[in-house]
């Protein structure tokens, strides 16, 4: 059944017919959906329909509920601009927290319902807070390729579609033992809290010094190695709260380049995402994953 998690109708449907015993709600509208739907879309989709999963499993007597976020609800203004003195360090203790669009806002809020849920109905609840894993190009950054980019992108703030649905997984299982919990999920950074002031200034000098390989492989591909990083998404409390760490890191792709070898992720510049593709179609067509 392909459902709007904006329809409670249809939720109450879904759990009725098909025996759902836990919720993984990875339904929402994402940040490239903002030049396609107003922000009351966002609200009724992203907020409204993450309220009607909770009460509805709620309603079922469900003990777990897993809620995919995104690592953008820490993204303020300030660190999309890109000029920090030192790389930003971003875990969970992250804060204040200030979202810089529509699609964040609504995400943070519908962080807040699942608290709240399990604080008034013992609903265990957790929070994923991804980190990039899509296979197109990048539309704000073109100055190298898409497939650099990404790999560049696993020193600080990606991880793969396959670590992302084991964290997923992962969530579902300790979720009864956590209660409610908010992770960082991307691949395992090699850098420290002490690099960030060089990160800021020389990250390609970091990245060498840590990986003395790097250089000859990059020259190779004829890639580039990132000059300056603001940002660095740190997932170590899922290690030591979930005993999750994803599978694919930067040495892995090092690993493939040095083999000569398929690379360990996706890149799709053709890639369309099935909502764009229905633009046109109200945001109630959105559906949630049960």
């Amino acid at each position: 059944m392909i459902a709007s998690v904006a329809n409670r109708g249809d939720v109450e449907q879904v759990f009725a017919d098909q025996g759902i015993e836990a919720v993984v709600h990875a339904g929402a509208l994402h940040k490239p959906d903002i030049v396609r739907f107003p922000a009351k879309c966002f609200v009724d989709v992203n907020v409204s329909g993450t309220l009607a999963l909770l009460e509805t499993a709620v309603a079922a007597g469900h003990d777990r509920f897993v809620f995919t976020s995104t690592t953008s609800v820490m993204i303020t203004q300030e660190i999309r601009d890109e000029n920090p003195s030192a790389a930003i360090w971003l875990d969970e203790e992250f804060g204040p927290l200030a979202p810089r669009n529509i699609y964040g806002v609504t995400k943070l809020a519908a962080e807040h319902l699942c608290r709240m849920h399990f604080l008034t109905h013992g609903l265990k609840c957790v929070v994923l807070r991804i980190g990039r894993f899509f296979p197109e190009d990048d539309d704000m950054i073109t100055e190298i390729s898409g497939e650099n980019l990404k790999a560049n992108e696993f020193l600080f703030r990606r991880l793969t579609v396959q670590d992302a649905a084991r964290a997923h997984v992962a969530a579902l299982e300790s979720a009864p033992t956590l209660g409610f919990g908010i992770f960082v999920i991307s691949a395992p950074t090699p850098f420290a809290r002490r690099d960030v002031a060089e990160l800021s200034t020389d990250a390609s000098a970091v990245v060498a010094r840590i990986y003395p390989n790097v250089r000859d492989l990059y020259r190779w591909k004829r890639w580039s190695l990132p000059r300056t990083i603001s940002r660095v998404y740190d997932a170590s409390l899922a290690k030591r709260q979930m005993g999750f760490v994803c599978q694919t890191d930067f040495a892995t792709i090092l690993a493939a380049l040095e083999r000569d070898t398929e690379l360990p992720f996706v890149h799709d510049p053709a890639f369309v995402s099935p909502v764009a593709g229905a633009c046109a179609i109200p945001a109630a067509s959105t559906s949630s994953m049960l």
